[in-house]
């Protein structure tokens, strides 16, 4: 009986470590194999690529539910006598609709390791299978599973020993630790499960080794990593006697409840660049984090971030639509977060989840959401539809020109001067006027931004000068002259030769603006002092400034 575990990834960059845990604990049936797809990629090539398979197992997720289905769909089409199984969180709950459809056959919920490993060892007679939804005489029938997974079982098992090496480099490796939350934020599915769970430390040891010796950026999937402080400072131990140069880990941590030993750890011991930490802070509205039975100190949290964010690179989380959050709340979060200034200020939408507790407040507080994945809501009693959409535009603004590092001096400079979110919120408006949001030049970008400054903020010449640093310090070669002209030639010419600037190994673009540029780089300090600013060229990477004194100022 030919099997296969597979799913459809959101990124070929992405990899999934279920089906690669589920084939290692289970490869002792000679003819279980694994594969992966991904989202884009054309539903028929995929079913004419798994053809050959008797069972087909697809790991399900709110990012592929519907392109799986549409796989399904496709299997049946060609061969009906194929059976397709389901497993993973997007089936785990309200399974109904799915196990009805013509094209699914089986549906495993919850943790799959016990119930794939008796589906396999049963297969055919699949009735007393705990935890497998199937269907006999127009009946749904499901025998609930009492039985817990030891994650001991997975001692001495390697999930990416069958990966080539030269794959895992250039891909984002997951590895697991620990399973359960201790928070019952009821938007997250994470919160179903409080009961802490670790794998044993020396099989996290030897995953995490094997990904240092072949990968490059390595992701741990817990959902909160900083719980046990002696954990945490054990696994940053290991990393640090064993990672490589260029490598990068990233953690979901609670950055409220972080031990002070572990951010005197971080602060003796950890370079920089070397770890990212993924903050959900979601909003500053405590009345809105105690309605969803979530609890956070943004005092603290604070805190904690300005302690690590010169040593750790913070990717701070918000949801726009949480009960009790109104427009004004959203917009308060949305500023003192932006003050923190974390390279990555990600603004999401509340979704609503298959088997989270939001999905039983929907009357309560109004919701109405879309009933297709990823069930995003679309108003409530605290956003009209209009509010939320005019949020959209400033998140595809926040993404474009702060995320992607377009404007990162610019939206400093705002954060402190003016409002950031209304700043965000119409030049958003402003942009979409002009361009698409997801097709438009490096230009447009700058255009944009420049003519809506000019046009909203005609005096601020700061503002200006600043959308024209961040325009040329995004070029890797000397880009075409914008928005501040350079000094004259002759004028050029002197400052080159006065300050030895190498002139045959570099290209070089000055300007002359109303401030001192170093002091507001390290600062935020706006001076009023004219000052030269000189741009530098090599051709293959992203311009530097160089201060007169001929040192490169390395700007973010």
């Amino acid at each position: 009986m030919k099997i296969l575990l597979t799913t459809l990834n959101a990124k070929y960059i992405h990899i999934n470590l279920a089906i690669r845990m589920l084939y290692e604990l289970n490869k002792h049936h000679k003819e279980l194999t694994w594969k992966e797809f991904t989202i884009k990629e054309n539903p028929i090539d995929i079913a004419n690529a798994v053809l050959d398979n008797e069972i087909i197992a697809f790991s399900c997720y709110i990012w592929n539910i519907s392109q799986t289905l549409a796989v399904a769909r496709e299997i049946k089409k060609i061969n009906n006598n194929i059976k397709i199984l389901l497993g993973g969180p997007e089936v785990s709950y309200e399974y109904d609709d799915i196990i009805n459809k013509d094209e699914v056959d089986y549906i495993i919920i919850g943790e799959g390791e016990i119930p794939f490993s008796n589906f396999l060892n049963n297969y055919p007679n699949i009735e007393n299978i705990g935890n497998l939804i199937y269907k006999k005489n127009n009946k749904i029938n499901l025998l609930p599973l009492t039985e817990t997974f030891d994650l001991n079982l997975y001692k001495g098992i390697n999930p990416y020993i069958n990966d080539s090496p030269q794959e895992l480099y250039n891909k984002v490796c997951y590895i697991e630790s620990s399973r359960g939350c201790p928070y019952k934020c009821e938007f997250c599915l994470a919160s179903l499960d409080n009961n802490m769970r670790y794998l044993p430390m020396d099989d996290i040891k030897a995953h995490l080794l094997y990904l240092m010796q072949h990968g490059r950026t390595i992701k741990f999937l817990d959902r909160t990593f900083n719980v046990k402080k002696t954990f945490t400072i054990e696994i940053f131990e290991f990393i640090l006697a064993n990672y490589k140069p260029g490598q990068v880990f990233q953690f979901e941590i609670t950055a409220d409840i972080v031990h002070p030993d572990i951010i005197t750890y971080i602060q003796k011991n950890v370079p920089k660049g070397l770890m990212r930490f993924e903050i959900g802070i979601q909003t500053v509205n405590q009345k809105a984090n105690l309605q969803i039975n979530r609890k956070q100190n943004f005092d603290k949290t604070s805190n904690i971030i300005k302690q690590l964010d010169y040593i750790i690179e913070m990717h701070l989380d918000l949801i726009v639509g949480l009960p009790l959050d109104e427009w004004e709340d959203i917009k308060y979060s949305i500023e003192e977060v932006f003050k923190l200034h974390p390279p990555e200020l990600q603004l999401g939408f509340l979704k609503f989840l298959k088997g989270t507790p939001m999905r039983l407040k929907q009357e309560k507080h109004g919701y109405i959401y879309d009933p297709e994945p990823p069930y995003q809501m679309i108003e409530s009693k605290y956003l009209s539809k209009n509010q939320l959409l005019q949020i959209t535009y400033l998140e595809e603004s926040l993404e474009i020109y702060w995320n992607k590092k377009r404007a990162i001096h610019t939206l400093k400079y705002v954060g402190t001067t003016y409002s950031i979110f209304d700043f965000l919120l119409y030049l958003g408006n402003y942009f979409k006027e002009k361009n698409d949001f997801h097709k438009h030049s490096l230009n447009d970008v700058y255009d944009n931004l420049y003519n809506f400054s000019k046009i909203n903020y005609p005096n601020d010449t700061v503002l200006l000068q600043l959308i024209s640093i961040d325009y040329y310090l995004q070029a890797k070669i000397k880009p075409q002259i914008r928005y501040i002209e350079e000094i004259s030639k002759n004028e050029k010419h002197k400052i080159i030769e006065k300050h030895g600037l190498d002139h045959h190994l570099y290209r070089f673009i000055i300007i002359e603006i109303n401030f001192e540029i170093e002091k507001f780089i390290q600062n935020n300090e706006i001076t009023n002092q004219k000052s030269y600013v000189v741009f530098q060229y090599n051709g293959t990477e992203k311009a530097k400034l160089v201060l007169l004194e001929n040192k490169l100022l390395e700007s973010i």
